[in-house]
């Protein structure tokens, strides 16, 4: 069984505050021992030594020594790994080097190896050919008159053209705005007017989106759509892209004046301020981040990573496509993931590692057995969000011997991994040298997130089986450190000061972690207004936003409520509805218009008012502790019944199936 959670410290304010007195007098004792044994006793320095040492482990030091033959040699590889990129970052920054340079590298060293495959089409590109088509995009863009600095917002699915646009895209020095394929209506719109993009590449299994926002889009706008053409699918004057391709030089365009911190492309992320933002993604971030997963989870030239995660995250295009752009890995590209394909994919193209996230782990383990999954070649399973309790059965099941999961998100400073596969863990910290990577788990107040601060101002540490925010420490002159933030907006709420020490500054991950007492760090949940469901993050404030509108401006409060056996958190809403009258058909009809299916609530609740703070902020804590059980609610309760496609009351026997995951959601 795999070990459980360290368990959260009682009075952790106290306990910390005695551990440090604690410290401090077996500090004073060493120190005062050392002076009478050397200045009064006058005994020589392997006497000395040999009773601090005594005196040490019979004061409890034992514990440091545990810890440190338990993690140095886990601490030492870390501490390798870190120092590797460090290096390769400082000569890079140095000598200026872009993603695109680091390719031209890999495509010389194997221009004829296989980079990518598309698993739709079964289409192989070597590195020559990714470099020739990537080639032809710059031109292309070159020619019509976009340049460095500018943007061109890519909304596609998955396959090889994709990565090809950015790449060319970055040849010249024009961002890519990579677009969730999920957006529709407001979202969308939002999406392509703060990236000012002066040019949008769709599709053609994207038209009828873009068709939905077409009038209200910039004229000036140039659309190219890639893929089927159909005139008449499209909106008005889009040209058919893939012809202007082939018909663009392939030559290497020149170089635009950009250095690795500068600006590479755009990834829409989910806050907690509402619709979606554009973290920017610099040329150094791509590859600390997919550098720092090469080396620390000893990945192999020969490797072919099986990809089905969508590319416009940062999880399918940088985790994954980096290990082909800057270290010659072949990477399988698929649509989308598929769980009863999934094994036979591996099996056909030879995959090695895979990629996961928590839900895609237990749709795998909800299918029936195949002979597939054991005549695999695959050895690693590379993601986040695997979920302790499935940990160890999916491993078994599948016959992967290294579990590599790691922590991060697109924006952040402080990622995190799982070098050594511990059952559950997302990462670790040195407990002996926790001053090498600046990281650290800070106390918050559970019913508001607050930080909470010592007497000097600074935040508290937590101490292992206490649960706290991660936060790391900004350095903006180190790409390994600073924070890049988003295109257009503040980050007030994801930057905090005197976080480690007075006068300087961290970023808050808004996520809470625990660390067991061999640094060890284990996920525990989210803050704020964003929750996890189907592998993506849902904005409370968006989705009230859209709801709200829907129904005649309503109050409405969103939240995250657990369900047994799966992973994240379901969209509840609880609607303020006097009346009692709603129709809820209708009502599911215009949520599939306007939300992506994982912003969709799960639940719904009908009560007379929704209470609010005096600042009228709508209060969520009771209602989400009370949840969706009928037992405790008295209010109408409502469930979305995915064979019906609608929402059905919820009784007590509906809630019985759902707690046992007899209920499909």
């Amino acid at each position: 069984m795999p070990p459980a959670l360290p368990t959260p410290l009682p009075l952790p304010g106290r306990i910390w505050t005695g551990r440090r007195k604690v410290t401090m007098l077996l500090g004073a004792s060493l120190l005062g021992a050392l002076l009478f044994s050397k200045l009064v006793l006058k005994l020589p320095w392997t006497q000395v030594g040999f009773s601090l040492l005594l005196l040490y482990l019979g004061a409890g030091g034992w514990r440091f020594v545990r810890i440190f033959i338990k993690t140095i040699r886990r601490d030492v590889f870390g501490g390798l790994v870190l120092l590797t990129v460090k290096a390769k970052v400082r000569r890079y920054l140095r000598q200026r080097r872009t993603v695109p340079v680091l390719f031209a590298s890999t495509v010389q060293r194997h221009p004829d190896k296989t980079a990518l495959i598309f698993e739709g089409t079964d289409t192989h590109w070597t590195f020559r050919q990714l470099d020739d088509y990537s080639n032809r995009v710059a031109n292309f863009l070159q020619a019509r008159g976009l340049a460095s600095g500018d943007v061109v917002a890519v909304f596609m699915e998955n396959r090889n053209e994709f990565v090809g646009l950015w790449l060319g895209m970055a040849k010249v020095g024009v961002e890519a705005a990579l677009i969730n394929t999920n957006l529709r209506r407001d979202a969308l719109r939002h999406c392509l007017t703060t990236s000012r993009a002066r040019a949008l590449i769709f599709g053609s299994e994207m038209a009828p989106a873009i068709c939905e926002i077409q009038a209200s889009l910039d004229p000036e706008l140039s659309l190219f759509c890639s893929g089927p053409w159909e005139p008449s699918s499209v909106p008005a004057h889009t040209e058919h892209l893939d012809p202007l391709l082939e018909e663009a030089p392939k030559n290497l365009p020149s170089r635009p004046d950009k250095g690795f911190t500068d600006k590479l492309f755009y990834v829409y992320t989910s806050g907690t301020t509402g619709l979606p933002k554009a973290a920017i993604v610099v040329h150094s971030r791509y590859y600390r981040m997919a550098a720092l997963v090469y080396y620390g989870f000893r990945m192999r030239h020969d490797d072919i990573i099986y990809d089905c995660l969508p590319l416009y995250h940062s999880a399918g295009n940088i985790v994954g496509i980096g290990q082909c752009l800057l270290h010659g890995l072949t990477v399988v590209i698929r649509k989308k993931f598929s769980a009863s394909r999934f094994w036979d994919d591996c099996v056909k193209y030879n995959c090695t590692i895979v990629q996961y996230i928590g839900e895609l782990c237990r749709y795998l383990l909800n299918q029936p057995p195949r002979e597939a999954e054991r005549q695999h070649r695959v050895r690693m399973a590379l993601g986040n969000g695997l979920r302790q309790s499935i940990w160890t059965e999916f491993s078994g099941r599948f016959n992967i011997s290294q579990v590599s999961e790691f922590y991060g998100a697109t924006e952040c400073n402080c990622s995190l991994g799982n070098f050594d596969s511990q059952v559950g863990a997302c990462g670790f910290n040195s407990r002996i040298l926790s001053f090498v990577y600046p990281i650290r788990l800070v106390r918050v107040n559970e019913d508001t997130m607050e930080l909470i601060r010592g007497p000097d101002g600074v935040c508290l540490p937590c101490q292992p089986g206490e649960p706290g925010q991660l936060v790391g420490r900004i350095v903006q002159q180190d790409p390994m450190r600073r924070f890049d933030g988003y295109l257009n907006q503040g980050a007030n709420n994801k930057i905090a000061n005197d976080v480690f020490s007075k006068g300087d500054q961290a970023y808050l991950t808004g996520d809470v972690l625990v660390m067991d007492e061999l640094g060890y760090l284990y996920f525990r949940d989210r803050t704020g207004d964003t929750f996890r469901w189907k592998g993506e993050n849902v904005s409370t404030t968006e989705v009230e936003g859209t709801l709200s509108r829907l129904l005649d401006m309503a109050d409405v409060a969103v939240y995250g409520v657990e369900v047994p056996g799966t992973e994240g958190r379901a969209g509840m809403a609880a609607v303020a509805n006097p009346s009692g009258n709603c129709d809820l058909e209708r009502f599911a009809q215009h949520l599939e218009k306007e939300l992506p299916l994982y912003a969709r609530p799960i639940f719904l609740r009908f009560l007379p008012e929704l209470h609010k703070t005096g600042t009228f902020k709508l209060q969520k804590m009771e209602l989400r502790k009370e949840g969706f059980d009928p037992a405790v609610v008295k209010d109408p309760l409502f469930y979305m019944d995915a064979r019906k496609g609608r929402y059905v009351p919820l009784d007590q026997e509906a809630y019985a199936r759902i707690q046992a995951g007899e209920e499909k959601l």
